[in-house]
């Protein structure tokens, strides 16, 4: 069986009922770009260990069409990620005698630096979002309070707040596909929480509901609102302020340093962000508590030495 054929299989029999959406998706798009024009011509026992870490070599040097130069590593662990699962499973099925993938060299990842807006930064955009004739810019401020992912805000309906206990519920997160807008549950159980609410970020969302004809928090001329629409609302929103550009994720990041320079510990910051465990936290974050710790210290020797001079 050649490799294309198995991989039209695999990707609609075994990815597509097993997997979220987003992830077929992905997956999908993977093998288009850049699987099949380069092995899919290969019969699944032709695909050696040499021939696969070839490939990957190739993906790293000059592998984006574009540019003409090589893939993010991030990029190619995800195209290994699909020959790995892809022929597991043929091996599993016995399509082939053994599953050269396993011998496939990972290329080093490189942890993304943590970006954040500075206190600055965060006052000119919550400003200009509170008194901005846009409800939906709303929906940035309660990112910046409470950490939410931007599938997870824009899936978010009425039914997820809970007035009476200021709190929100984060069952479901959103994503757009060529279909459209799909919502669905989250990745990891751990996304699953529970959100107490300030009082600021209450009375916000109660605004929001006294005019509301939509069953979400977040719309846009009462209609839900694409995840690609709100990034580039905020791109233009950075703009307009003259703040340098960020991703929106960046609001995730900034709620999370805020909270440590705050002192919250790294536990509850964890649950509230969704993290599988705080080691996770710990280590994305680490650097927004050094620097906290080192201000602090700088403050008590200032203490210490006036004390002295006294």
């Amino acid at each position: 069986m050649l490799y294309k054929d198995w991989l039209s299989e695999w990707i609609e029999c075994y990815v597509r009922c097993s997997h979220k959406t987003r992830t077929y998706l992905r997956y999908k798009l993977l093998i288009e770009k850049h699987i099949v024009s380069c092995l899919g011509g290969f019969d699944l026992d032709e695909l050696t260990p040499q021939i696969l870490q070839n490939f990957i070599k190739e993906l790293c040097d000059n592998g984006n069409s574009k540019t003409g130069k090589g893939l993010s590593p991030n990029s190619v662990n995800s195209i290994i990620s699909v020959i790995k699962n892809s022929l597991k499973t043929a091996n599993l099925l016995l399509y082939t005698q053994n599953n050269s993938a396993d011998k496939i060299i990972r290329p080093k990842t490189v942890e993304k630096q943590i970006v954040c807006f500075n206190i600055s930064e965060q006052k000119s955009i919550e400003t200009y979002c509170l008194h901005g004739k846009k409800k939906k810019l709303i929906g940035i401020i309660i990112c910046l309070y409470t950490g939410l992912r931007i599938g997870e805000l824009l899936a978010l309906k009425w039914e997820d707040i809970d007035f009476n206990k200021s709190i929100m519920y984060i069952n479901k997160t959103c994503h757009d596909s060529p279909n459209g807008r799909v919502v669905e549950t989250p990745k990891t159980n751990s996304s699953n929480r529970i959100i107490p609410l300030p009082k600021l970020i209450l009375n916000l969302i109660k605004d929001l509901k006294r005019n509301s004809k939509c069953e979400y928090l977040i719309v846009d001329t009462d209609k839900p609102v694409a995840v690609r629409s709100y990034q580039r609302t905020f791109e233009l929103l950075l703009k307009k302020l003259r703040i340098e550009h960020k991703c929106f994720h960046a609001l995730r990041h900034t709620f999370a340093t805020r909270a440590l320079e705050c002192g919250m510990d790294v536990k509850t910051l964890s649950e509230l962000l969704g993290h599988k465990d705080s080691t996770i936290t710990l280590n994305r974050y680490a650097h927004s508590m050094i620097e906290h710790k080192t201000d602090m210290m700088n403050r008590l020797a200032k203490n210490l030495m006036k004390k002295s001079a006294d």
